[in-house]
């Protein structure tokens, strides 16, 4: 399994100021497998150290702040010498370890010849607790479900990858490949990108082994669920995690507590919200009262929605098997969109460091999916399931705001085109829109 990943990891090793890396992501998302395969690849030697295993490990970080009494002791573990520059160090499970995530300050400033990355299931959460957090003495990796591209590297379709990787002009894409693509985009639904997924299905081609591993993944993340540290919490979190099907089938997907639990009140679920939220097993986009720069300055934060980080993992959430996805009218209407809405959401938080926002006018007539600010710039982002391309909404944003919006976006399953300040992306294209978006703009420039 390739992961684009590898090359953000290997930049990192490169970097004259390298930090003790953290990567962060949601559980079995890849995280060690990621780093255990950079280190055989590009180190002499790893030094892999898990805290959940080996919770004697922690000893080492609690009696000092010196790094070469940490590194000696680690190396008493691992049998051979840990050398600077030729060993990587991996510190897993480290949500649960404040003095190693502490003791990284010290790798930092006195040991930086040593490289250090960590791991650590719901890693988001526990840093997002106040206590002494090395801040900014550490670099930060955020690791996504494997993206449509990467699935069709795993799928060997380097044929496919390579035409879109060199598109270099705005023109149709050939039946020829168009076709491929559409039907590889309609398997990635079904799939979704959690790696132990991929790498089944181009092992076995199970479907029903895919459903299987994705329901044990759905139960680890309520087991996790079980790990708030108030226990009164738990049947809230269970009440908005299995409510995300239900939020996300409505024609208007703005959040609604009702869904959650008959009376619930804002209040009285915040807590556990948040706590999904900094765990990213659900991604929260908040609606913007103005579509201007900075899109932070105008967020709504009582008005948002809520997706899950992985479509397969929403279609498994919502019960629906493999088969129902044959049929495309169940796949393109009858959800009304929510599953590509979540795939393009998905796709642009691995592409683009910025969280997206969505738009609605003051009177809720109109309402445009994502705002996607980029540079100095915000792009309106409407997503169509199918080729049904009507877009009121896109063109009732350039009425109100025109003069802010030098491109709109318009992701469906029709072929790629450009025409004036509108751009429409196939929904397999999802993974190449920066460069589609650079194209565009230069196009325009001229």
């Amino acid at each position: 399994m390739e992961r684009t990943a590898m090359q953000s990891l290997l930049a990192w090793k490169r970097s004259p100021y390298r930090k003790p890396l953290l990567l962060q992501g949601i559980r079995q998302v890849g995280k060690t497998w990621l780093l255990k395969e950079f280190g055989k690849r590009y180190y002499e030697r790893i030094a892999y150290f898990n805290f959940d295993e080996h919770p004697e490990y922690l000893q080492f970080f609690e009696t000092t702040k010196d790094v070469s009494r940490i590194v000696d002791n680690l190396q008493f573990v691992v049998g051979f010498p840990i050398t600077e520059g030729n060993t990587l160090i991996i510190f897993d499970e480290v949500q649960d370890a404040p003095n190693v995530l502490n003791a990284l300050k010290y790798f930092h400033e006195k040991g930086n010849g040593y490289h250090v990355a960590c791991a650590g299931s719901l890693l988001g959460v526990s840093l997002a607790k106040p206590s002494s957090f090395p801040v900014g003495q550490v670099d930060f990796l955020e690791i996504h479900p494997m993206t449509f591209r990467e699935m069709l590297v795993a799928e060997n379709e380097t044929g496919l990858v390579s035409y879109l990787d060199s598109k270099s002009d705005m023109e149709s894409i050939p039946e020829a490949f168009f076709n491929p693509l559409v039907e590889h985009f309609k398997k990635y639904f079904l799939l979704g990108g959690m790696p132990e997924v991929l790498a089944r299905w181009v092992t076995d081609r199970d479907s029903g082994s895919i459903d299987s591993i994705l329901w044990s993944i759905i139960q680890a993340y309520e087991r996790d669920f079980a790990k708030h540290p108030e226990p009164r919490e738990y049947p809230k979190l269970m009440h908005i995690w299995h409510s995300l099907p239900s939020q996300l089938a409505r024609e208007n997907k703005k959040f609604l507590y009702q869904l959650v639990k008959q009376g619930a009140r804002a209040r009285e679920y915040e807590a556990a919200l948040n706590w999904l939220v900094s765990s990213e097993v659900v991604i929260k986009v908040s609606r913007c009262t103005k579509p201007a720069l900075p899109l932070s300055a105008y967020e709504d934060l009582s008005s948002f929605k809520l997706y899950a980080a992985d479509i397969g993992l929403l279609r498994r959430l919502s019960q629906l098997d493999i088969s129902s996805f044959l049929n495309p009218n169940q796949l393109f209407t009858e959800f009304k969109g929510s599953f590509a809405e979540n795939y393009i959401l998905q796709s642009l938080s691995a592409s683009f460091p910025v969280p997206l926002r969505y738009w609605t006018s003051s009177d809720n007539r109109y309402e445009v999916d994502f705002l996607l600010q980029y540079k100095n710039l915000v792009i309106p982002i409407e997503v169509k399931a199918d080729t049904n391309i009507a877009s009121p909404s896109l063109k009732a944003i350039k009425r109100l705001h025109g003069e802010a919006f030098p491109l709109r976006i318009r992701y469906s399953l029709q072929n790629l085109k450009f025409d004036g300040d509108m751009l429409n992306i196939p929904l397999f294209m999802a993974d190449w829109s920066e460069q589609l978006i650079t194209m565009a703009l230069g196009i325009q420039a001229t």
